[in-house]
Order: C-alpha cells, then structure tokens, then sequence
C-alpha cells in the first residue's frame, strides 16, 4: 500500500486551506498514492474561539468537507481527514472529528476526539481544549478494503488503552493525525507513536501540522510538524521534517500478522486485582 502523508501550515482561512489540500492531494495521486492522510484540524488552526464561530461550519454544508469528498472521488482513493473543527457539538463548543474518505467519494467513517488536550506545558504555553470542544465517546474502527483501520487524534496518543482496544478489534494501521506543541513533540512525539506501534503490531501514520500558523485574529499557534510512518516493529519509515509538503511511504501489510507473531502481546491478557 501506497500512503500519502500530507504535512500542513493550516491558517484561520478554512477556504484558502481547502485550495492548499486540494493541491497536495493532486501532487500525492500523480506519485502513485493511493489512501491520503491529513492532519488535525486540516480546515481552521486558530486559538480564537470568537474567529472559530464566524468560520467554522457544522458538518451538513461544510465546504472543505464537501470540497475534500469532491477530491477523494476524482482520484478515485481512500482518504483520511485527519480531522475538522466543527460546529456541533454540545453546548456552544466545537468538536473535532475525523472523516475516512472512499474512492466514490463518501463519507465511510467518523470519529470524534476522545481525550481533550487540557494542560500547562509552561508559563508561556497553556491549552484548554476542553473549554472549546466537546469529547467524543465512542472508538472507531474502520476498513479501506486492503486494511482496517483504527482511527484516534493527537492527545488520545497518550492513552495506549485507545490504541489496544483498536489493535484488537481488528486494526492494522493507527491514524494518529496531530497538531502537536513543539514543546512537548520534541520530548515525546517519536518515543509514543514507536510505543503505541511496538505494542499493538500495527502500522502507524501520524500526519502532523507544521511551523507557525498564520491568525487573521488572536495568536498565532506554532505546531511541531515531523510527520511519522512507523512499523509495527516500531521502525520509524518516515519522518517528513518540519516543512510543509507531500510524503510517500510504501507499506507491507503483511508485516502486522508477522510482528504479532514474533510478539503475540495481544493475546496476553490477564485479569488482576488492585492495586
């Protein structure tokens, strides 16, 4: 299987991001790609919640939706938006949700982020996801015909119950698509996705955002980029660096029964008591 990762520097400006993603999918199919993945919040990367509201849409009508739908049946490949910020969600908040893309066009999959991103990285630099965003509940697996699927979203990578319970309702690769903080990437991206990668047996894509984020309004937010192909024996295939672009990764499926072989983890289980 042929992956695309497409690495962005999404702004505030949901239709010029749509035209720039438009592009790279284009750019990815003539080299032969054939399931695309983009990354967190692809249509909006904006820490106003006052800009959000004027911008965002819900999911009936949004047009970069619809806009990547529209790409995804023209290439006639499987596409995973890694996710869009949305209205819709409870109360006055947003939600962020994943889409999985088929060739024809339609909607196959969604998913919406479990694990809300509320911390103090320093004095400088503190999230509350939470305030803006309402959880999702419920994990997705989801089949692209030549594989399943598990599909989770940047801070849910730090929870590797997720990414168990994904692995052993059927998934074979791990979507972890991600606007990571520098702070906190350069510390922990690549140890947690070899992690989750080497104790499931699966393949995981982590496509990411990059570089500072163009704001129309508020601050601007500045992402850690480094995209990441692993294997499922943990062995990083790909790291796109820190500028925006298209990358190629070709994977062997195969690899997933025979890591699981060579560890059978999965089947280890036990139950215990405490503590």
């Amino acid at each position: 299987m042929k992956v695309a990762i497409l690495q962005l520097t999404s702004s505030d400006d949901p239709a010029e991001n749509l035209v720039m993603v438009q592009d790279m999918i284009a750019d990815a199919v003539s080299q032969g790609a054939e399931f695309i993945c983009t990354p967190e919040v692809t249509n909006c990367v904006s820490l106003d919640r006052k800009h959000q509201a004027s911008v965002l849409s819900y999911q009936e009508g949004d047009p970069t939706l619809s806009g990547l739908q529209s790409s995804a049946k023209e290439h006639g490949i499987w596409l995973s938006i890694g996710s869009l910020a949305l209205k819709g969600g409870e109360g006055d908040r947003f939600v962020n949700r994943s889409f999985l893309i088929g060739p024809d066009g339609k909607i196959t999959a969604t998913y919406d982020k479990i694990h809300m991103f509320d911390v103090q990285v320093n004095e400088a630099e503190t999230y509350a996801e939470s305030s803006g965003y309402a959880p999702g509940d419920q994990a997705v697996v989801a089949d692209i015909g030549a594989a399943k699927v598990g599909l989770t979203i940047c801070y849910d990578l730090r929870f590797p119950y997720l990414h168990r319970a994904l692995a052993k309702a059927g998934a074979d690769i791990l979507l972890v698509p991600s606007a990571f903080s520098p702070v906190t990437g350069a510390a922990h991206w690549k140890p947690l996705l070899r992690a989750r990668a080497i104790e499931t047996g699966c393949f995981v894509i982590a496509a990411a955002q990059t570089g500072t984020h163009a704001a129309q309004t508020g601050k601007k937010r500045t992402t850690y980029g480094h995209s990441l192909a692993v294997s499922p024996w943990g062995e990083v295939l790909l790291d796109a660096g820190v500028a925006p672009g298209v990358t190629l990764v070709d994977f062997t499926l195969s690899d997933v029964p025979r890591s699981r072989e060579r560890i059978p983890a999965l089947s280890h289980d036990r139950e215990f008591s405490g503590p």
